[in-house]
């Protein structure tokens, strides 16, 4: 049963530019396409509207766990949107982790979202992981093309 999505990709930015770019929520925002409210505070939540272009009916809810300055930022979220569209805390959530690594051309970030073993088996665990993990492959794509212009 797999329990995680897995991605890892080479930056051609500093650790410095990286780590900015997935803690300041305002570029979070920018690259990960959400309006962010707050800026991330650990053991606090944070929670805007999506603004990728057919989704922005949906809301999303984030509790930030761990920022270990330039190494890893992690918070956990809901992985499955209700029937309204929105992901809300407090049901079953995953961990998404976002280490950095310094590498001679840049930043190695991966990125890890586990605890998919925790939803109902069948078609909701099947769509979360089908669907998260072609997310998560945007989402490099995206923060490539933020922290490399």
């Amino acid at each position: 049963m797999e329990d995680k999505i897995e991605k890892t990709i080479d930056l051609k930015a500093s650790v410095d530019r990286v780590w900015r770019a997935i803690t300041d929520h305002n570029e979070f925002g920018e690259w990960f396409r959400v309006a962010l409210e707050k800026p991330f505070t650990v053991g606090e939540k944070t929670e805007g509207n999506i603004t990728y272009p057919g989704y922005e009916h949906m809301r999303l809810e984030a509790m930030v766990k761990t920022m270990d300055s330039n190494s890893l930022f992690a918070f956990s979220w809901c992985p499955v949107p209700d029937e309204s569209g929105n992901s809300p805390l407090g049901g079953i959530e995953t961990l998404v982790e976002f280490r950095l690594e310094a590498i001679a051309s840049g930043t190695r970030l991966t990125i890890t979202e586990s605890g998919f073993a925790a939803l109902p088996e069948g078609s909701t665990r099947n769509d979360a992981l089908r669907l998260n993990t072609e997310g998560w492959e945007i989402q490099t794509q995206n923060i490539a093309a933020h922290v490399e212009r």
